[in-house]
Order: C-alpha cells, then sequence, then structure tokens
C-alpha cells in the first residue's frame, strides 16, 4: 500500500472530479473558462470539498506554474495581524507569472481570523483586486465580517449523502486494489458522516491493519461505540433490566476504551430508532442527553454519568 495520505492522494485534481458539488462547480467553472474569477467565500461543513475545489481551480487556471501564483494559508494557524501585514500583503502586490493577469490567496478556516486581520484584509483586497484574488473557506460565513462578505461571491457546500460518500470510498478502493466487504462500506459512510477526509483516514487506517476491511476492522481504528451494541444497552434500560446494561456500559467504557462523549453521541443517534417510545419521552430523553453531555464536558467521571444517565431513562419510560 502507498505510503501517501489518501486524504491528499485523492483530492480531485480537476472540477469534474469533484463529488457531488454541481450547484458550485458549474458555476466556478464558467469563471475558470472566461480565466477571470471574482473573490468568493466558500462556506459549508467539514470535508464537504471546499479547499479541494480552490486547488482544482488553481490547477486549471495555472498549470504546473499554481504554485508561484497561489499563496495557501490556514488562518486558524495564520491567523493574526502580522500574518495579513506581510505575508499576505508582500504576495498580493507582486504581478503574476503567465497568462493570467491575477494570483490566488486561499485562506482556509477563514472564520478563525481575527477581527483585527480581518479588517486589514480588507483594505488589501480594495487595494490590490486588479492583480490578485481572494478566496476563503469557513464553516460558518456569518464569523466573516460584513465588509469581506460584500466584497465576494458566498457559495455554501451541501452535506455529502451516503452515495456520495461511497463513491469516493470506491474510487480509493479501485485505486489501491482493497479488499472490503459492503458492511465495512456502510460502516465508513455512517461514521464519517459526510466528511471526505475522515472517509480516506478511516480506510488508510483500516487497510493497514490486514489484508481485508471489515466492519469490525472499520470501528476498531475508529474507536466508536457500534450501534447495535449501544441500542441493546438501551433496551435493556428501557426495560427495567438495569444491571445488564451497566454491565454492557462497563464493556464499551473498560473493554473497548471509548470515551463518555462517544457513548452519549451513539445514544443520541439511537433514541430516534426506539419502538414503543413516544415522542414526548423522546424529547425528554434527548434534553437528558444534553445534560449529561454537559456534565462530561465539565469533567464529571463518564461511568457514574452515563449509569446516572440509563436510571433516568429507566425512570422516564416508566413515567405514564
Amino acid at each position: 500500500m502507498d505510503t501517501q495520505i489518501f486524504a491528499e492522494k485523492y483530492r480531485p485534481q480537476k472540477l469534474n472530479d469533484v463529488i457531488n458539488q454541481n450547484h458550485v462547480v458549474e458555476r466556478v467553472k464558467a469563471f475558470v473558462k472566461g480565466k477571470n474569477i471574482p473573490h468568493m467565500i466558500f462556506s459549508g461543513q467539514a470535508g464537504t470539498g471546499k479547499t479541494s475545489v480552490l486547488l482544482a481551480i488553481a490547477h486549471e487556471l495555472y498549470g504546473s506554474a499554481w504554485r508561484q501564483n497561489v499563496l495557501e494559508l490556514n488562518a486558524s494557524d495564520e491567523r493574526k495581524l502580522e500574518t495579513i501585514r506581510s505575508k499576505v500583503k508582500d504576495f498580493a502586490r507582486i504581478k503574476p507569472f503567465g497568462d493570467i493577469q491575477f494570483k490566488l490567496v486561499l485562506m482556509d478556516e477563514a472564520d478563525a481570523l481575527t477581527t483585527e486581520a480581518q479588517q486589514a484584509l480588507r483594505r488589501i483586497i480594495e487595494i490590490y483586486s486588479n492583480v490578485t484574488r481572494f478566496c476563503f473557506t469557513c464553516n460558518y460565513s456569518s464569523k466573516i465580517i460584513e465588509p469581506i462578505q460584500s466584497r465576494c461571491a458566498v457559495f455554501r457546500f451541501k452535506a455529502l449523502s451516503d452515495s456520495d460518500i461511497k463513491t469516493f470510498i470506491r474510487r480509493i478502493v479501485d485505486g489501491e486494489k482493497l479488499k472490503i466487504d459492503q458492511k465495512a462500506v456502510d460502516t465508513i459512510a455512517y461514521l464519517s458522516e459526510g466528511d471526505m477526509r475522515k472517509v480516506a483516514n478511516l480506510l488508510q487506517a483500516s487497510a493497514s491493519l490486514g489484508e481485508k476491511i471489515t466492519d469490525a476492522v472499520v470501528y476498531d481504528v475508529a474507536s466508536k461505540a457500534k450501534p447495535t451494541d449501544v441500542k441493546e444497552m438501551l433496551e435493556l434500560a428501557l426495560d427495567g433490566n438495569f444491571l445488564d446494561a451497566r454491565k454492557r456500559l462497563h464493556e464499551l467504557l473498560l473493554r473497548q476504551g471509548l470515551t463518555g462523549h462517544d457513548i452519549i453521541s451513539e445514544i443520541h443517534k439511537q433514541l430516534y430508532s426506539l419502538d414503543g417510545m413516544t415522542e414526548d419521552k423522546k424529547l425528554q430523553m434527548i434534553e437528558k442527553c444534553g445534560e449529561y453531555e454537559f456534565r462530561l464536558s465539565e469533567g464529571a467521571n463518564e461511568l457514574i454519568q452515563i449509569e446516572a444517565l440509563l436510571a433516568t431513562f429507566m425512570a422516564i419510560s416508566k413515567n405514564k
């Protein structure tokens, strides 16, 4: 197996290779074809292809000379005013190489920029727009100041569906000639929650453990609770069998080494599929999940808190 990180190896090099985001890609293709793009903001959840689309634009515009014409920064690491005044300003003021009349500044995770840095960046965008285009990616476009938003075309990326995730899985499996069963594919799609980076990392880690990737291997690599184990624990508690539910909890926490946050997260997912439970009781249980998850984040003991959560669920299920 190639030692190169799958997430980077299988990053789309062309806009046609981008999965799902057609509503963005088709509009961007028109800009690339005309060799003139606006300042842009790409907004959406992690792992949906925002940075990949920007890099594909750079490859299609500049070809092999893209590195000389692109400044790529991660705002969560370089978020201070000094970075904007030095790196960005120095790059933006220099004319581009080649036939394209502008260079690109790609600012990843731009919602992490301080307000002062964004104000400085606003002025740089005004001054150097004739030779530099600024492109931002972020999870929350509302955290970018209005003067920058008003100067940019905003594109919102959709969450990826399971079929999109499975298309990406198949691309890696075929490229690396991996052996994987269908249950493992479904498990990776379930655990990734629409994040392509998680998909690539889970596949690479799983492939390193054996010749064939199974769902058991994927859960072991991800250190996540199996839905069936958590649902069984829940059903035992709701049926009034607290001691057996407690034993199952001990297996998850102590033997499988899962965290309390992971278990509560999976409990939350499984609540919606419980049979014979009224909507009102489900709402009460969801509220309790939030309360106990907050307790864990404040440093409370995981075992005690989740046992208390199961006891609370028992009380709710018995109430008429």
